[in-house]
């Protein structure tokens, strides 16, 4: 069986140094589409590195997202990258995270899930610098056809939908070339170019990546509710509930609460199919 759980859970963690500069931080941050317009004040500290910040969302793609891919060929893991998708992601940043740095990154495979159809990984990235811990980030990886081998099923509750209209609504395109542009940190699935290997994954055309997705969303959050400071966000989980095609529009509906942001995401071109649920920013 491609999944040997006994054997992914009890495998030592992978340690990896990884860097970054200013250039990783701006490439991402274009890739979730900064730096529209060009010269506003506001999208400047995503794109210059005299102003730059670092959206917490970074931590998914710091050392070229090798902790990701890593993991699903870590031991007791081997999959057809055709039957993976990304069920979730959450990160909880311990201090804001530099615009260049380096760190240690600490991986393990933290829970696997049987779904009876699928399976779902829980893999885990701890990252540290010299001054501490930088980061913790939880990928949720859901892959077909891997379930059924008699495993815990794993949480399975949802959160209810925000209730009353939202305090903030707003509506952000997808580029057409984006999934080709944000791939550039890292994530050389082919399911988000090739038009052939998304068809073997039951796609019509490729798919925007769902961390990319999950990027859009916080920028606009912290653009909107946050005064534009990324440095005050404190963590930030979302659960990816259905695909978004390059070249769509996401609708970003917005609850504020007491340090929450709570957010549900979908595309307007298909009548506001649900892209991301389960969303909530965290923040001082």
């Amino acid at each position: 069986m491609p999944i040997d759980p006994v054997k992914a859970l009890a495998a030592p963690p992978r340690r990896t140094e990884i860097g970054w500069e200013h250039k990783d931080v701006q490439l991402y941050h274009l890739g979730i589409g900064a730096g529209v317009p060009a010269a506003d004040p506001g999208e400047l500290r995503y794109t210059l590195e005299s102003r730059l910040q670092v959206l917490p969302s970074f931590a998914t793609v710091a050392g070229a997202g090798k902790d990701l891919m890593g993991g699903l060929g870590a031991p007791g893991i081997d999959v057809d990258l055709a039957s993976v998708l990304h069920g979730g992601q959450s990160v909880r940043v311990h201090r804001p995270i530099p615009p260049r740095g380096t760190a240690v990154s600490t991986s393990k495979t933290a829970a696997v899930y049987d779904k009876g159809k699928a399976a779902v990984l829980v893999l885990r990235t701890e990252a540290a610098d010299g001054d501490g811990p930088l980061w913790t980030s939880d990928s949720q990886i859901f892959v077909r056809g891997e379930g059924g081998f008699g495993g815990e099923r794993g949480p399975s509750g949802r959160a209810e939908p925000p209730a009353g209209d939202p305090d903030r609504t707003v509506e952000k395109p997808v580029r057409e070339d984006q999934a080709l542009l944000y791939r550039l940190s890292g994530d050389l699935n082919p399911l988000h170019a090739d038009p052939e290997f998304a068809a073997l994954a039951g796609f019509d055309r490729p798919i925007l990546h769902g961390l990319c997705s999950y990027g859009m969303t916080l920028k606009a959050v912290v653009d909107t509710l946050l005064d534009g400071d990324a440095a005050r966000v404190r963590a930030y989980s979302a659960r990816f509930s259905g695909v978004v095609f390059p070249g769509e529009t996401l609708r970003m509906r917005m609850w504020a609460g007491d340090g929450t942001v709570r957010v549900t995401v979908g595309a307007v071109e298909r009548d506001g199919a649900p892209v991301l649920s389960d969303t909530v920013v965290e923040h001082d």
